[in-house]
């Protein structure tokens, strides 16, 4: 994957993408928040957009995905499969992540990672990129700037069993892009 320049408005975008999750937070039924944090909500806490941290290219497909085991927030286990990895550079360190589909079929592609935020600055069990593809055969989009934290950082392991961060996709490098905060909440098996 390599950096490309994006879009013009590209962070008016980023903007309303933001606007948007922050109001599912403070007024859909199914928000990770419980209701009485709902109530004086303002908002998530996020890193100001950074072009230097959105990449396109290709996903290189294993041949197999293996399937595998992901320990979660609740120290349960989901049943996950490695379908790839994407490969870039950032920093001038040429890094590399694997990217994951859960069996359960309840999402897409999508990359945990964690970095040099993680567990200061940003969530413990680390955060999620979406690998977004116009069509199955790419190219991809992987912009950390809509890095996420998953639902367990904000509604709790009792109600959400979210995969922590494979120790394969941990980085050194500081990630300072999309979703902050949080960084105070309990992990088990991390």
């Amino acid at each position: 994957m390599v950096n490309v320049p994006p879009v013009e408005g590209y962070e008016q975008r980023i903007v309303e993408l933001r606007g948007q999750r922050d109001s599912y937070f403070a007024t859909d039924p199914a928000s990770p928040l419980l209701p009485d944090e709902r109530e004086g909500f303002e908002g998530l806490d996020y890193y100001e957009p950074d072009r230097s941290m959105y990449f396109v290219g290709d996903l290189q497909l294993y041949r197999e995905p293996e399937t595998l085991q992901l320990v979660t927030t609740s120290g349960k286990v989901r049943e996950a499969q490695r379908v790839g990895f994407v490969a870039f550079r950032l920093d001038g360190e040429s890094l590399r992540l694997q990217v994951y589909r859960l069996v359960d079929g309840s999402g897409g592609l999508f990359l945990p990672f964690q970095d040099g935020t993680t567990g200061q600055e940003t969530y413990p069990a680390g955060r999620y990129v979406n690998l977004i593809a116009s069509s199955e055969a790419g190219p991809y989009e992987m912009d950390f700037n809509m890095a996420y934290n998953p639902s367990c950082a904000y509604g709790g392991a009792d109600r959400f069993a979210c995969p922590i961060t494979p120790a394969e996709n941990r980085l050194t490098i500081r990630i300072a892009a999309g979703e902050r905060g949080r960084q105070h909440a309990e992990v088990e098996g991390g």
